[in-house]
Order: C-alpha cells, then sequence, then structure tokens
C-alpha cells in the first residue's frame, strides 16, 4: 500500500512539474487565467502587484451605470467637462451633439471612447464625484480590495487594480447581458442627434472576430504608465475562462499572450475542471 502511495505521489509531482514547465510564455508584466466557474486559479503571474489599468476601468463605469438604472434611451449631450484635457486624446463625438446612454455605453465599451465614458460618468446622479464613489464602493463589495478608481474613463493613472481584482471584475461583468454585448460588438455606427452622418466604430480587441473564440466580455486599454492591457472571459474547452494581462510590452503582444493561453489551456483541459 505504501509503495502504491509513493508511486501515486511521484506521478502528481512529475505531472505538477510538466505543467509548470509548459506554462504559456505571457509577455504582460502581470496575469491571471480563472475558472469562473469553479473560481479555480490556473495561471498566475505578479497577480497581486498594484498596477494602473487605464481603460479596463470602463468595465467598472458600466457596471455603475446599468446598477442605476438610469433610463437608456435618456440622451446625453457632450460638453466641454467630457473633453480629455489629462492626456489630449481624441474623441468623433462633437461637444453639443447628443446620443442616447445606452449608445454611449456601448461605444466607451467597445471602442473604448473616452468622451462617451465622461459623459456617462457625469451625468450619473450627482455628477462625477457621486460616480468615482459608487465604482469604489462596487469594488469593495466585489472583493477588489487592492482598486481604486478615481474617473470613469481610465485616463488617469491613479485608476489602479490588481490582476488578482481584475478577474473579480470581470466575472461580475459577465451578469450584465449589456456589457456582455457591448463588450463584444464588432462594429457599429452612431448618428449624432438623428442626422444623416454615421460615425463608424469597430472594437478595440481583434480577437471578438475570430469565428474560433467565443468571447463573451472582452476590454482592451493602454496608456503609457499601463502599457497595453487586455481583459476577457471567453468560453475554452467548454469552460468559461478569465484572462487578464496586464502591461504586456509590444502593440501585438497581448493578443499573442491571449492566443497563447487558449492553446494552452485547450493542451490542458483537465487542469480546468479540477
Amino acid at each position: 500500500m505504501k509503495q502504491i502511495m509513493l508511486i501515486l505521489c511521484l506521478i502528481f509531482f512529475y505531472s505538477e512539474s510538466l505543467f509548470a514547465k509548459n506554462n504559456p510564455e505571457i509577455k504582460a508584466q502581470a496575469a491571471i487565467v480563472f475558472n469562473a466557474h469553479n473560481d479555480r486559479i490556473i495561471y498566475d503571474k505578479n497577480a497581486d502587484k498594484v498596477m494602473p489599468i487605464a481603460s479596463i476601468t470602463k468595465l467598472m463605469t458600466a457596471m455603475v451605470v446599468l446598477d442605476a438604472r438610469l433610463p437608456a434611451n435618456e440622451r446625453i449631450i457632450i460638453n466641454h467637462a467630457d473633453v480629455d484635457k489629462l492626456k489630449y486624446t481624441s474623441s468623433r463625438l462633437p461637444v453639443g451633439s447628443s446620443y442616447p446612454r445606452h449608445e454611449l455605453l456601448r461605444l466607451a465599451l467597445m471602442s473604448s471612447e473616452n468622451r462617451a465614458a465622461a459623459a456617462l460618468g457625469r451625468s450619473y446622479p450627482g455628477g462625477t464625484k457621486a460616480f468615482v464613489s459608487a465604482m469604489n464602493l462596487k469594488a469593495k463589495k466585489l472583493g477588489m480590495l487592492n482598486s481604486r478608481f478615481v474617473d470613469a474613463t481610465g485616463l488617469n493613472r491613479g485608476n489602479v487594480a490588481t490582476a488578482r481584482d481584475l478577474a473579480k471584475l470581470v466575472k461580475a461583468s459577465n451578469h450584465y447581458a449589456a456589457i456582455r454585448e457591448f463588450s463584444t460588438t464588432s462594429k457599429h455606427s452612431v448618428s449624432p442627434d438623428n442626422k444623416r452622418v454615421k460615425l463608424q466604430y469597430v472594437n478595440s480587441n481583434s480577437l471578438v472576430y475570430n469565428q474560433n473564440c467565443t468571447i463573451n466580455v472582452s476590454k482592451t486599454g493602454y496608456l503609457n504608465e499601463a502599457g497595453r492591457c487586455l481583459v476577457m472571459q471567453a468560453n475554452i474547452s467548454g469552460q468559461p475562462v478569465v484572462i487578464v494581462l496586464l502591461n504586456s510590452w509590444g502593440k501585438n503582444t497581448r493578443i499573442g499572450d491571449a492566443n497563447r493561453v487558449k492553446k494552452w489551456l485547450e493542451n490542458n483541459q483537465g487542469r480546468m475542471q479540477v
């Protein structure tokens, strides 16, 4: 009996060793791969390092907006307060134009439209200050204890979290039908003030176009201070997998990392179901 137990232990440690050696070669500075079905952490790298999260912030923005149950069709006028005066990013939403709240939410999620996100926060009951307070309260309720939000866009480097916290954010986001739909919309057009002109937008995550990958929630982010970030929940080998990638060093590295994780999991399916 002791010999059998010894053999089983050797097999277990050998398989664990092989699994560790075959971990995906993730280039991102911090990462976590998480099975949302059984709450199992499959892989992590610097998962507790507090880092700027750029436009990943907009997932929290979307949840706070939806939790408030504000009228989806209420038109919100873009004003000068929504213009980015911190990073001076551009926007195709002119000051003075108006859009239904649900359209601004879609643009903020799928195309990371900063002016849309700023307008969503500003039009919240109590204004931007109350909105940011609601964001931090929501983070606390989700158990995101190492996260802090200071604006609705993510343009401020003061928006920080850990990869572990963001896994909780993505899992929670998946419970919102609007976030699932809007964050994975591949392309969309809006008309300022119901005019004939159409503003065309595309999703900032090229993986949503891949028919071999079923993505339920997606959000990209980029700031000089944050690097290129990507979070998503996707169905991989029949399991709901959350992938968080922070500070990928190259323009396409986060996409490459996500593909490497997908291939790695497909080759190690048993590990996701433990």
